[in-house]
């Protein structure tokens, strides 16, 4: 018999891709998202074949899946700033109550959890770069403080439930991830900059563009988290580039690539954005053999031909 995953938020960017991961090593994959940030595009090519199945579900409410499962990985949530100050409460409920339901359907089933955290937890760090032992730097009620707090709930839910419980968890601390089925306008900088230079039209930064971020190409992503699942690793694992650049270098080096006569357009920096992020992956290095091997300039080529047909596609 197949062994047997249930991916939430299955339709999403990461979601979709391990879906196609998970289907490629021969497992039984099973779908659930409710598609409001989520599309059944990211999936179509799995649908109506064979050992992948769809459900469309909020994973707030009761979850019950027929069968065995052997692993759950809980990826539903809003991630990216528009859709979480859109839908503040949704994405608080998805980390606390979402969380809770899949834990206790782990539990139930006696299955492998894991749970995709953010380097959001860190907030605007004052350590950096930011190892796993670090406990952040973040403002509870401001306004992204919906999405990190959602998360940080969602790692001390998932401790408990290792600790008190005896559940086989895993936490995984995603930085900045871009690849192929990003949404268009979701809000990030890297489908932002991409859209504006491919219609050349001016590249929003915000504040004077120094603030930094590291990014990771999604099959780099997906690689970690596979060999995370299969590690003895409970603790929180770090998932990243600690190569760093500021926020106006990434844009001009978008506008190079795409061949953009995109200017730079400088905007007021929003509330509680971090200043700096760029991981400390020792952990990563040492137990799971894991460091990103693509480079920015052969990931962002391969994610501009995705953008150039979405931006064709949405006119």
């Amino acid at each position: 018999m197949n062994k047997r995953v249930l991916i939430t938020g299955g339709a999403g960017f990461l979601g979709s891709h391990l879906c196609d991961r998970y289907h490629s090593e021969g497992w039984d994959v099973i779908c659930m998202d409710n598609l409001i940030t989520g599309a059944k595009s990211n999936i179509a090519h799995l649908i109506g074949g064979e050992r992948f199945s769809f459900i469309k579900h909020d994973v707030t409410n009761y979850i019950d899946v027929d069968g065995s499962l052997d692993l759950i990985l809980h990826f539903a949530s809003p991630a990216s700033p528009i859709d979480y100050l859109e839908m503040p409460i949704q994405t608080l409920k998805v980390g606390s109550l979402g969380t809770h339901k899949t834990l206790g359907l782990a539990r139930a089933k006696n299955a492998k959890f894991l749970l995709a955290s953010t380097s959001e937890v860190y907030g605007d760090p004052m350590e950096h770069p930011q190892k796993e032992s670090y406990w952040g730097n973040v403002n509870p009620t401001g306004l992204r403080g919906v999405y990190d707090e959602a998360k940080r709930f969602a790692e001390a839910m998932t401790m408990a439930y290792h600790r008190y419980h005896g559940i086989d968890t895993r936490i995984v601390r995603i930085f900045n991830t871009y690849g192929t089925r990003m949404r268009l306008k979701d809000g990030r900088a890297l489908p932002t900059f991409f859209r504006q230079a491919l219609t050349n039209e001016p590249i929003t930064v915000f504040g004077d563009g120094s603030q930094t971020r590291s990014f990771t190409y999604v099959d780099d992503l997906i690689e970690g988290i596979f060999r995370l699942v299969e590690s003895d690793e409970n603790e929180p694992v770090n998932l990243g580039n600690p190569e760093e650049i500021s926020i106006l270098e990434f844009a001009q080096e978008i506008i190079k690539i795409t061949g953009s006569k995109s200017d730079i357009s400088f905007e007021e920096l929003p509330a509680d954005d971090p200043q700096v992020r760029q991981p400390d992956i020792s952990r990563a290095k040492s137990i799971l053999n894991w460091e990103p091997r693509t480079n920015r300039k052969e990931g962002l080529i391969k994610t501009m031909d995705y953008f150039k047909d979405q931006v064709l596609k949405n006119g």
